[in-house]
């Protein structure tokens, strides 16, 4: 009967194992996915800085373009201004003149304030420059680690499964029969517990000590009376309270 209970402990860790396992190879594809969207976020954080600057750029051409538009005008209006025939021109030109210099002079303002919005743009760019340029790399070597756990998680699962048929298949039929109804009825499949401090750790009851001292003898298979788990102690827990 020790055999078969230390069998079942076996089995128990290698199912939890396996578990894991299953739970990781099951959900690689939407963790994959995760891995790409983060750095997708990242990305796109850069190429909208990227495209603000482009942006800011490209209003400080327009603006330069709009000062030369102007300036063409005004030496126009000044050319009228100079030519006045009469007081109703000479206003009109001066007027035309008075307008244009002060669009002149709000388009430069607005061009130094484009400028200094570039300079601080350009240097959160220059801030995040090993980001950009590594973002493509290290997105590569994120899933290809990612990949490589995955493969090995499931050279793994292979491996252990094949260990663990082989375990299952020496126990007698009816005890694998309990364990395995035991397995699928619980959430965690959690057939065999620990007791740890006196108590089972699949439902944190405490045990009767007639019960602790039985499991504690290891002789026998006995079972939760909370929970109806198989439960078992550590030899040197069970050393250490005797």
């Amino acid at each position: 009967m020790i055999a078969d209970l230390d069998k079942l402990i076996e089995l128990q860790q290698t199912d939890t194992h396996l578990r894991k396992l299953k739970q990781a190879i099951e959900s690689s594809e939407t963790r994959r996915a995760e891995i790409e969207q983060e750095f997708e976020q990242h990305a796109s954080s850069i190429r909208d800085i990227q495209n603000r600057r482009d942006s800011l750029h490209a209003k400080r051409a327009e603006l330069e373009k709009q000062i030369a538009e102007n300036k063409t005008y005004l030496e126009r209006a000044d050319r009228n201004l100079k030519h006045a025939q009469n007081s109703k021109e000479y206003e009109t030109a001066m007027r035309e003149t008075d307008a244009l210099q002060k669009a002149i002079a709000t388009f430069e303002t607005q061009i130094v304030e484009t400028m200094e919005e570039v300079e601080t743009v350009e240097k959160e760019i220059a801030e995040r420059s090993e980001e950009i340029a590594t973002l493509d790399t290290n997105l590569e070597t994120a899933l290809k680690q990612h990949d490589a756990q995955i493969a090995a998680d499931t050279a793994q699962f292979e491996k252990l499964s094949a260990g663990r048929e082989k375990v299952f298949e020496t126990l007698p039929a009816q005890l694998a029969s309990v364990y395995n109804r035991m397995a699928q009825r619980s959430r965690d499949g959690i057939a065999v517990a620990e007791v740890v401090n006196g108590s089972c750790s699949a439902c944190y009851m405490s045990l009767r000590p007639q019960i602790l001292l039985e499991v504690k003898r290891g002789d026998q298979i006995i079972t939760c009376e909370s929970c109806t788990r198989i439960m078992y102690i550590l030899k040197r827990d069970a050393e250490a309270s005797a």
